[in-house]
C-alpha cells in the first residue's frame, strides 16, 4: 500500500511528465489545480508566481504545470493533499496517474545497523526497500562506489588494521527516482581485546542481545519509551509484542508512544530474528497510574556514535545525527511532581484521620493589559510563582494570560470538567474586579470603559457549578478590587450555595477596598501573593494557613489601614494544599489527565533543510499555557555562504504579535519579566520570538521561516522561504476562542446578552501601583 503522506517531490520524471501532459493542456488544467490548492493558505500561488508558470510555455520544454508543482513541492504540499485537489476538479486520469505513483514510492523497509566487530570476521549490512519493479542498490563507503557491492546485502571484509570507524550507506534508484538509506558504521576491533573476549562481537551467523526494556510505571499522558539493542549477522530485526500480541507498525529496535493512556498498560517484549537465529527479550510491565506528568517534548534523534558521518553524496540527501532539540529551552511545569499519584507517603487507608483528595486541579488567571482600563504588572509574575508552589503541592496547574471574556467563560468550563468527587479545585484570578451588593465580578481585558455584570464573570456562579461536581475542596483566591460599580446598579440574582462545607474565599482586600501590587522592579508580586507564597507549602489546614497570611500582610507599613485579608470559610474539616491524592476510579483519572495534558503538548523540534543546503533548527519552549518561545537556530552552513539568518515571517493575526517581541538575539529581549527565571536553560545563538494568546487560534499555527544569506564575494542577500505548520500547540488544543468572533457568550447564569457599553469616564479602583518612595500614589 502507497504512503500518501509522502512529499510530492519524492515523484519520478516520469510521473511528472505525464501529470503534465494532461494539466498543461485541458480546460481542467494548472491553473484550475493552482485555485484549489490554493484554498489552503500556505500552497496559495501569487499573481507573479502564475504568470511565471504561464510563461513557461515560450520556453521549448517548459511547462506551467511542472513549474507549479516545483512550487508546491517547496511548500511542502503531499501527494494526499495533491490528489485531493485533482478529485476535487473532476480530473480522474490525472488523479490514476497520482495514484499509480504513490503505489511506486521507494520506501526504506529494512535499513543497515552499525556493528563493532572482530578484526578480520567478515560482516554483513543489509537494506530491502519496496517501490516499483526494477529497483537497483549500489553501496557506498563514504563518498565512494563500493565495486560491485550492487545488491541488497553488503558484505564487508574486516581484515585491515582496527581504525576510524568506516560509515557505508545504500542508493536505493529506479530510473531518475532514488532513495537512501540511513548512515552505518562498522568499528573493528582488535582481535583478543578485552570486548572481543568477553563475547560482545557475535559471530557471522550469531545474534546476542545486548539492552533488555527496563519495566515503568507512568502517568496518562507520559511518554512510553522501551528499548531493546542486539548485534548479529546478518542484522536484527526486530518485532514488539503486548500481551503477548504483535504491536502493528512497532519494528523498530526503540519503541514509542508519545501520550499513553490506560490502553497501553501490559506486558512488553520483543522478538529479534535474523536469517539464522531468534531471540525474545525478557518479558517487563508497563503500568500507568497517575504518576508525574511533564511537559511532551520532542525526543532527540538518536546517535550511534560520537563520531560524524562524511558528506552527504548528493546535495538532496542530509543526515543530522547531533541531538538537538527543544528539551534544552525553558519547561512550562517546574521541577519536583507536578502531576504525582501520591501513594508513595499516603496514610494507610485505615488512617481515621487522613483527609486525602481524589485529585488536585488549578486554574490561574491573570489579567494585565486591558484594553480600557489601567494595565498591571503584578499578576503575570503572581501566576508564574503560585503556579510554581501549587505543581510542588501535586496540583494540575493551568496558567493563562490576559483573556477576554469568552474567553475566561470557556476555560472555566474545560476547568470545570476536571472536577469531579473529592477533587481539590483552586481558582485564583489577578486583575481588574469588583463587589456590588456581597456578588463579586472578575473583568476581562476587552470589558468597554462603562462595563457591568454582563460584560465580567460571576465568581459566585462559578462556585455554585463547581459545587455541583462534588468537590471535595473549592478554594477561591481572588486577588482583586472589590470598590463598589457605580455603573452596574442591577442587584445580582444569585441562588444559595449548597450547604457542602467545603468552600474556602480568600479575598486580597475587603469589602469597598482596593488591592495593590508593588512598584519594586519588573519581577515584584502583588501584596496578596508576597506574602501568600511564603506560607503556600505549610502542611496547615488552608484556613489556618490563610490567617497567617492575613497577619503577616498587617506588618506591611505601605498598605496598613488600606489592605487587609479577607476570609470567608465554611470548611468543617482539617482540610489542607498538602492532603495527599489517593483516585477513586481509573476511568475519571484517565479523563482528567488526558483533558489536561493536551492543553500542554509544545509542537516536536523539527529541522528545516534548504535548497541553498543551510539547515535551520526550530525549536519550541512554554513560558505559560498560553504563552510559547520559538527559536530558530542555523544549524549546517555550506562554506561558499558567508552570512545567514532564519525569521519567522506571516505569523497569524489573531494572536496580535508584538513584532519587538519577535526574532530577537537574546532572551532578555523579548520583553518578559520572567525571562531570567528561564533564559539560563536557552540554547545559545539563537533568535527568539514570543507568541502571547495562543487561546485565540481559531485554526492550526502557520508561519513562514524566511532565511536571508550571502554568498561569498556578493553583497545582495539572496531570500528563501518555508511555510511551516505546527498544528495547535499548548492551551490552543482545548479551543477556548469561540469560531465566530460576533457570536459573544452570555453572562455566566445570568442569560443577559454581552453587549458592549457605550464609553464613559467612570473608572473603578483598580490594584493601585505603590512605591516605597512615596506611599501613597496609586493610580484611583
Amino acid at each position: 500500500m502507497g504512503d500518501w503522506s509522502s512529499p510530492i517531490g519524492l515523484l519520478g520524471e516520469e510521473v511528472v511528465a505525464q501529470l503534465c501532459e494532461l494539466l498543461d493542456t485541458a480546460s481542467r488544467g494548472w491553473r484550475k489545480l493552482a485555485e484549489v490548492a490554493g484554498a489552503e493558505k500556505r500552497f496559495k500561488c501569487s499573481e507573479e508566481e502564475l504568470e511565471m508558470c504561464s510563461l513557461k510555455v515560450l520556453e521549448p520544454l517548459g511547462s506551467p504545470t511542472q513549474c507549479l508543482l516545483q512550487l508546491l513541492a517547496e511548500r511542502e504540499c503531499t501527494m494526499r493533499y495533491l490528489g485531493g485537489c485533482l478529485h476535487r476538479m473532476g480530473h480522474v486520469e490525472a488523479y490514476q496517474v497520482l495514484s499509480s505513483a504513490v503505489h511506486d514510492v521507494i520506501r526504506i523497509t529494512v535499513q543497515p545497523e552499525s556493528q563493532a566487530v572482530e578484526e578480520g570476521t567478515r560482516v554483513s549490512l543489509s537494506c530491502w526497500a519496496t517501490g516499483p519493479p526494477g529497483l537497483t542498490y549500489q553501496w557506498f563507503c563514504g563518498k565512494q562506489e563500493v565495486a560491485g557491492a550492487t545488491a541488497p546485502e553488503l558484505v564487508v571484509d574486516t581484515a585491515a588494521p582496527p581504525g576510524p570507524p568506516h560509515w557505508y550507506i545504500c542508493r536505493v534508484s529506479c530510473g531518475a527516482a532514488f532513495a537512501f538509506s540511513r548512515w552505518a558504521h562498522i568499528q573493528v576491533e582488535r582481535s583478543g581485546s578485552p570486548e572481543s573476549a568477553s563475547g560482545y562481537c557475535p559471530s557471522m551467523a550469531g545474534l546476542q542481545i545486548l539492552q533488555q526494556p527496563r519495566p515503568c510505571r507512568l502517568a496518562e499522558g507520559d511518554p512510553l519509551v522501551l528499548e531493546c539493542r542486539a548485534l548479529g549477522n546478518p542484522p536484527p530485526q526486530y518485532q514488539w509484542f503486548r500481551n503477548r500480541h504483535p504491536v502493528e507498525g512497532a519494528r523498530a529496535p526503540r519503541l514509542q508512544v508519545q501520550l499513553v493512556t490506560t490502553a497501553e498498560r501490559g506486558t512488553y517484549s520483543c522478538r529479534v530474528f535474523n536469517l539464522f537465529h531468534e531471540l525474545w527479550s525478557q518479558e517487563v510491565d508497563v503500568e500507568i497510574g497517575e504518576g508525574n506528568i511533564h511537559t511532551p517534548r520532542s525526543l532527540p534523534y538518536s546517535t550511534l556514535g560520537a563520531a560524524k558521518p562524511p558528506s552527504p553524496i548528493a546535495p538532496e540527501f542530509h543526515l543530522l545525527l547531533t541531538p538537538l532539540c527543544a528539551a534544552s529551552g525553558p519547561r512550562l511545569f517546574a521541577s519536583g511532581a507536578p502531576w504525582q499519584d501520591g501513594d508513595g507517603d499516603s496514610p494507610e487507608p485505615g488512617s481515621p484521620e487522613q483527609l486525602y483528595a481524589t485529585d488536585k486541579v488549578a486554574l490561574l488567571v491573570g489579567n494585565m493589559h486591558y484594553a480600557h482600563h489601567k494595565h498591571l504588572r503584578a499578576p503575570m509574575v503572581d501566576v508564574h510563582a503560585l503556579g510554581a508552589l501549587l505543581r510542588q503541592l501535586d496540583f494540575k496547574v493551568v496558567s493563562l494570560l490576559d483573556l477576554r471574556r469568552d474567553e475566561m467563560q470557556m476555560a472555566v468550563d474545560e476547568f470545570l470538567l476536571l472536577l469531579d468527587k473529592g477533587v481539590y479545585g483552586l481558582l485564583y484570578y489577578a486583575g481588574h474586579g469588583y463587589e456590588n451588593f456581597g456578588t463579586s465580578f472578575m473583568v476581562p481585558i476587552d470589558a468597554p470603559s462603562s462595563y457591568t455584570s454582563a460584560h465580567c464573570l460571576c465568581v459566585q456562579h462559578v462556585l455554585q457549578r463547581m459545587q455541583q461536581r462534588r468537590t471535595g475542596l473549592n478554594i477561591f483566591l481572588l486577588d482583586m478590587c472589590r470598590k463598589r460599580n457605580l455603573n452596574d446598579d442591577v442587584i445580582p440574582q444569585v441562588g444559595a450555595l449548597e450547604v457542602t462545607a467545603n468552600i474556602v474565599f480568600g479575598y486580597a482586600t475587603c469589602a469597598d477596598a482596593e488591592a495593590y501590587e508593588l512598584s519594586q522592579g519588573e519581577l515584584s508580586n502583588g501584596v496578596f501573593v508576597t506574602f501568600l507564597k511564603r506560607w503556600l507549602l505549610e502542611d496547615e489546614k488552608i484556613t489556618v494557613l490563610l490567617d497567617k497570611v492575613a497577619e503577616d500582610m498587617g506588618t506591611l507599613e505601605l498598605t496598613r489601614g488600606r489592605q487587609a485579608l479577607e476570609l470567608r470559610s465554611n470548611l468543617s474539616e482539617r482540610r489542607a494544599l498538602t492532603d495527599p491524592i489517593r483516585s477513586s476510579g481509573w476511568a475519571e483519572t484517565s479523563a482528567r489527565n488526558l483533558q489536561w495534558a493536551k492543553a500542554h503538548v509544545l509542537p516536536e523540534c523539527r529541522h528545516l533543510r534548504f535548497d541553498c543546503g543551510i539547515t535551520v533548527q526550530l525549536g519550541f519552549a512554554a513560558e505559560f499555557s498560553n504563552i510559547m518561545i520559538i527559536y530558530t537556530r542555523i544549524l549546517a552552513t555550506p562554506g561558499d555562504i558567508t552570512e545567514c539568518v532564519a525569521k519567522l515571517t506571516d505569523l497569524p493575526e489573531e494572536l496580535d504579535v508584538d513584532l519587538k517581541c519577535t526574532n530577537q538575539e537574546s532572551p532578555e529581549e523579548l520583553g518578559s519579566p520572567l525571562v531570567p527565571t528561564w533564559s539560563a536553560a536557552c540554547p545559545s545563538c539563537c533568535l527568539y520570538s514570543r507568541l502571547c494568546g495562543l487561546q485565540r487560534l481559531r485554526q492550526e499555527l502557520s508561519f513562514t521561516m524566511c532565511l536571508q544569506y550571502r554568498y561569498r564575494g556578493m553583497a545582495d542577500f539572496v531570500e528563501e522561504r518555508r511555510a511551516v505548520n505546527v498544528g495547535r500547540p499548548l492551551i490552543a488544543k482545548l479551543n477556548l476562542s469561540p469560531r465566530d468572533p460576533g457570536m459573544l457568550p452570555t453572562s455566566g447564569g445570568s442569560g443577559s446578552p454581552l453587549s458592549l457599553s457605550p464609553p464613559g469616564s467612570w473608572g473603578n479602583g483598580p490594584k493601585e501601583n505603590l512605591t516605597s518612595v512615596v506611599p501613597g500614589s496609586h493610580g484611583v
